[in-house]
């Protein structure tokens, strides 16, 4: 073999060796899956510890899904319930117990007397009766008065002091039609009852009067007695009582001055002002509906005429 092929071999080899040495590794493919999954779980953590992040920032009054059927329901934790939706915890005041009902016509109240001043009144009135002693064994039972909600106002006017009950006040009478008629007459002076009287039942007779006053409403008209001395004047009076279902018109004289009466619900009753002292009590007339008179107080013997 000549020297120039000895060269040529040892180039060859050489260049070989060189292709060895800058041939690329085998790619480590077990190496990059296990980094590929520790990379992921890594990002799972990352994403993780987000969520717990927020879930930590949402507030206290955050809105919540609870239970599962007809119980379902939106409901506020920890900021209490929802504002549109809260029974109000505030204290209810209670509503005013019912009143009486007011009179037929506004004549009825007078002398600036409101029907809140008569429902007051009328109260007093009832608290006054049922404080009053037990009756005696063997008298009748006192009945029961009921609620201010079961009268009428029927007349309310000012009321004139005398010597045996000094200062003025304002007169109240009530009635109500169930399940007996009772009717209450009340005076009251400076804010209390002074007096009060009660009556059970009509005062209607056997002979079936058209019109039947008052066996107390000498309380409303009379001043005082004859004999405790004059009058004080000018004096607001008033006159009250029943009437059947003929009466459609009653009128009541006193001192010479007429007045014309409401009819409210089986009842009558007038005020005026007397201006002069008298001696005779108020005169009634009542009327049918075509204007006949059916009633004369004069020719009433259960009536009493005179002044006492």
């Amino acid at each position: 073999m000549s020297g120039q092929d000895d060269f040529e071999l040892n180039l060859r080899e050489r260049l070989a060796q060189d292709a060895d040495a800058v041939r690329p590794a085998a790619v480590p493919y077990q190496e990059i899956v296990r980094q590929g999954r520790v990379e992921q779980r890594r990002r799972r953590l990352t994403v993780a510890g987000a969520a717990l992040v927020a879930l930590a920032l949402v507030p206290a009054t955050a809105i919540a899904l609870t239970g599962a059927g007809p119980s379902d329901r939106v409901s506020v934790a920890g900021g209490g319930p929802s504002p549109s939706t809260a029974p109000s915890t505030a204290p209810k005041t209670p509503p005013p117990p019912a009143g009486p009902a007011a009179p037929a016509t506004p004549g009825q109240l007078a002398d600036g007397i409101t029907l809140q001043d008569a429902a007051t009144g009328l109260e007093q009135c009832l608290a006054f009766s049922a404080d009053r002693p037990t009756p005696p064994p063997g008298s009748p039972p006192r009945p029961d008065l009921g609620k201010a909600a079961d009268y009428r106002i029927l007349l309310a006017h000012h009321g004139t002091g005398n010597d045996n009950s000094p200062g003025d006040g304002r007169l109240v009478v009530a009635v109500k039609d169930a399940p007996v008629p009772i009717r209450i007459i009340c005076n009251i002076k400076e804010g209390k009852v002074s007096g009060a009287s009660t009556s059970v039942g009509r005062d209607g007779t056997p002979e079936g009067r058209a019109v039947a006053p008052d066996m107390n409403g000498g309380k409303l008209y009379l001043q005082r007695l004859t004999m405790e001395g004059p009058w004080k004047l000018p004096y607001r009076w008033g006159s009250i009582g029943t009437v059947d279902s003929r009466v459609a018109r009653v009128t009541v004289t006193y001192g010479g001055a007429t007045a014309e009466a409401a009819l409210d619900h089986g009842w009558f009753a007038a005020t005026g002002i007397l201006e002069k002292r008298v001696t005779e009590a108020p005169r009634i007339k009542g009327y049918d509906a075509q204007g006949n008179q059916i009633y004369d107080s004069d020719e009433d013997k259960l009536y009493d005429k005179r002044i006492p």
